[in-house]
């Protein structure tokens, strides 16, 4: 956290570097707000500063609703560094407390519920489940303003059981009733449209590049300005289609959906598909002090993500040995012999009941897809590392499964080919300097080819 003199000075010149570090309660109006925000500055000695969003909320300020402090996303100093607490603030982020609580949460981080506690508390200043609702309010104060969703399906999306409990908590949090900040946009029963912004810079024109180098149609599209996919998740089924907007710093993202309770996670898995929450000039100054000036980082440089694990992990085996290009083939008829409507990515399970006798390809390889599939339809893709057991999928697949289908920062594909090529050029690198940001360094390697 700064000091009260810095970020006095910040607020003052509306650095917009300083956006998402830190929030400017004012005790004289109820409010907080990003240190950007376009109302005239308030006099310091009504001013109160917070290091999280959450810490203004729970000391009983609201949210303005012009610069929209829930719109700012969160920084690495936010997230903070211990990886448990981390994890456990994503899966709450993706609408995991409302299957099952503090509890189920726990359990699948591998700790017991008065720990996660104390490490939540001690990282984030909060306990969990005070977070999970104020990470339930936020969303579903997104869903009010840009949406036309009704108030009934909007309460059970951000991972409310009931309407009376949504709009108790709603009140209590944000202050405001839900029906006080409802939009006049127009509904469309199938689909919404949602605003994500991003932390500039965002280097669009390489993450369009490679999507596009990779697409498989129909189950993706994408144009200079726009990516979208077909997509399952938890059961339902939908696509989106994200619009680059560079000038509002943020995708508008349209996205249809078959259930909208699922819809929390199926937006946190689009920011993380996107890369929305990185924070890229922190993660080049890491990546700089590992390289060295002979090396020129390209400013903004995201990673472009997958789906899920499962897909990337298939993907990565197709991909094994062969170019690119043949990799997409592969996948494209892949997707057109077993994926529903020759659309969607087949099931685990659909893979593993499948003799792939479409493929032209050694049958070592055909039965390494079918293990895998037949794995993760039995034990899911939570520990990627148990992949290597299977005869056929080694680190490499498993790295490049988690850095694309996980978003994993900090894997390094050493012995990927471009990788070396790059390194050729290039002498002196320290890799392990550039930890906990080494998959932002392989993407940066890639792009020197």
């Amino acid at each position: 956290m700064f000091t009260a003199d810095v970020c006095q000075k910040a607020r003052l010149s509306r650095d917009k570097r300083f956006d998402g570090l830190f929030y400017v309660a004012v005790r004289s109006t109820g409010i907080y707000c990003r240190p950007i925000c376009p109302a005239p500055a308030a006099k310091e000695q009504n001013v109160e500063y917070f290091e999280h969003a959450h810490l203004a909320a729970q000391a009983g300020f609201r949210p303005c609703l012009r610069c929209r402090p829930d719109a700012s996303p969160g920084s690495y100093p936010w997230l903070g560094a211990q990886t448990t607490a981390l994890r456990a603030k994503r899966l709450i982020d993706q609408g995991h407390w409302s299957n099952g609580g503090a509890e189920a949460l726990s359990a699948r981080l591998g700790v017991s519920s008065s720990y996660l506690n104390q490490l939540f508390k001690k990282h984030y200043g909060i306990a969990p489940g005070q977070y999970a609702l104020f990470s339930q309010c936020q969303f579903a104060k997104q869903l009010l303003q840009q949406t036309q969703l009704p108030i009934t399906e909007i309460a059970f999306a951000a991972g409310f059981n009931s309407v009376r409990r949504f709009n108790d908590a709603f009140k209590k949090l944000m202050q405001l009733t839900p029906s006080a900040i409802r939009t006049k946009a127009q509904f469309d029963a199938g689909s919404i449209s949602l605003f994500l912004s991003f932390r500039p810079p965002y280097d669009w024109q390489a993450m369009q590049a490679f999507f596009n180098k990779r697409l498989v149609a129909p189950m993706e599209w994408i144009t200079a300005e726009s990516y979208g996919r077909a997509f399952t998740y938890q059961g339902a089924k939908g696509e989106f289609t994200a619009h680059y907007q560079d000038k509002k710093q943020g995708f508008r993202v349209e996205i249809s959906l078959d259930n909208w309770h699922c819809l929390q996670g199926v937006v946190a898995n689009i920011r993380r598909v996107l890369d929305l929450d990185a924070d890229t000039q922190v993660i080049n100054g890491q990546l700089q002090s590992a390289v060295g000036e002979q090396f020129a980082l390209t400013p903004g440089l995201r990673l472009p993500g997958m789906w899920d694990p499962f897909e990337a992990g298939i993907r990565a085996v197709l991909g094994q040995q062969v170019s690119v290009g043949a990799a997409r083939t592969l996948t494209t008829t892949l997707v057109k012999e077993l994926g529903e409507q020759g659309r969607y990515f087949p099931t685990a399970k659909q893979m593993a009941a499948s003799e792939l006798a479409f493929f032209k390809m050694p049958e070592r390889r055909r039965e390494a897809l079918r293990d895998l599939s037949a794995y993760v339809a039995e034990h899911g893709s939570a520990d990627l590392d148990a992949w290597l057991a299977i005869k056929g999928i080694g680190p490499w697949t498993v790295n490049y499964a988690k850095m694309r289908g996980s978003s994993d920062p900090d894997i390094y594909l050493g012995g990927d080919l471009g990788v070396q090529k790059a390194l050729a050029g290039f002498s002196g690198i320290d890799i392990e300097r550039a930890a906990p940001f080494r998959t932002y360094l392989t993407f940066q390697l890639w792009q020197q080819l």
